[in-house]
């Protein structure tokens, strides 16, 4: 029995980054996405083994079916949540990738479009674009035909088509956020104007926990002005330290020690598109316990 269980801890083990990948893309939550992991390593030990053929495959259709189950279920919350909605940050300076062949449906920009999926559109995408799982596996995981998984796949596509942003060099979003940070710490108006795009939109998520703006703030002068005038007060004592969140150059913003805020920056052809200010408490817990190691 203990040899078993071994076995079953040595298959699990093996896939548990991307099993993670899968339920963090799905839900945009970290602390959701460990939830759903270890649910499935629960059902993985309560599973008759021997008649598994294929290990990686059946925990990551558990995996990818709590986590439709559990994104329903969010979609309810989500529509009360107070204020803007943003994803959980998730450090990936030692994991750039989150257990995927690629770095997709990782970026806050795409998980936030994501939102507009239906839970299996969400799945289907996440399974085909972010691991490349085969059409014929994604229709058994989704419990679709393969037509309709082809169709799930497109139809999702089709949603994010137009909202696309141009990919930049880590290097130059890195340089455009520290110039973002100079114009902001000293209130430089002009400076926070020539560094924005026409339409951006600034979001602060803060959940209702903290102070923050309830409302997105969009165009450049709001933006300028919305950063500008709390400039005297916010940034009095805080500790700036660089991070790479999903993929990201980020900030993480501290006082006395703790973690209170991650910044990150939405790049555009004509310079900053968006402004994400990730400040609810409970969604800082991933970044925070990296940062204490």
């Amino acid at each position: 029995m203990e040899a078993n269980l071994d076995e079953a801890l040595a298959a699990f083990q093996a896939v548990r980054g991307r099993l993670f990948g899968i339920a963090y893309r799905m839900l945009g939550s970290a602390s959701e996405a460990e939830d759903i992991v270890q649910e499935a390593w629960l059902r993985w030990q309560g599973t008759d083994r021997t008649v598994v053929q294929d290990p990686p495959a059946f925990l990551a259709t558990a995996t990818t079916r709590l986590a439709i189950n559990a994104l329903q279920s969010a979609r309810s919350q989500r529509e009360t949540y107070i204020g803007p909605w943003l994803p959980e940050p998730v450090d990936t300076s030692a994991d750039p990738t989150l257990g995927a062949e690629r770095a997709e449906a990782l970026g806050f920009a795409v998980l936030v479009m994501l939102e507009r999926l239906t839970p299996t559109e969400r799945a289907a995408y996440v399974l085909r674009e972010a691991f490349a799982y085969p059409y014929e596996q994604i229709c058994e995981i989704v419990q679709v035909s393969e037509a309709a998984a082809r169709q799930l796949v497109s139809r999702a596509r089709k949603h994010l088509t137009g909202e696309r942003r141009r990919e930049v060099p880590q290097s130059e979003q890195r340089r455009l956020l520290g110039a973002f940070l100079a114009a902001a710490k000293t209130g430089d108006l002009i400076q926070l104007e020539q560094l924005l795009s026409e339409d951006v939109v600034s979001y602060t998520d803060g959940g209702g926990v903290v102070r923050a703006s309830k409302f997105p703030v969009i165009g450049r002068e709001r933006v300028a002005k919305f950063v500008r005038a709390f400039h005297t007060h916010f940034w009095n004592g805080v500790d700036i330290t660089e991070a790479e969140t999903n993929g990201q150059a980020s900030v993480m913003l501290s006082k006395d020690g703790a973690t209170f805020a991650v910044i990150t920056l939405v790049i555009g052809a004509r310079g900053i598109d968006q402004i994400l200010w990730m400040m609810n408490p409970g969604k800082l817990g991933a970044v925070t316990a990296r940062a204490a190691v």
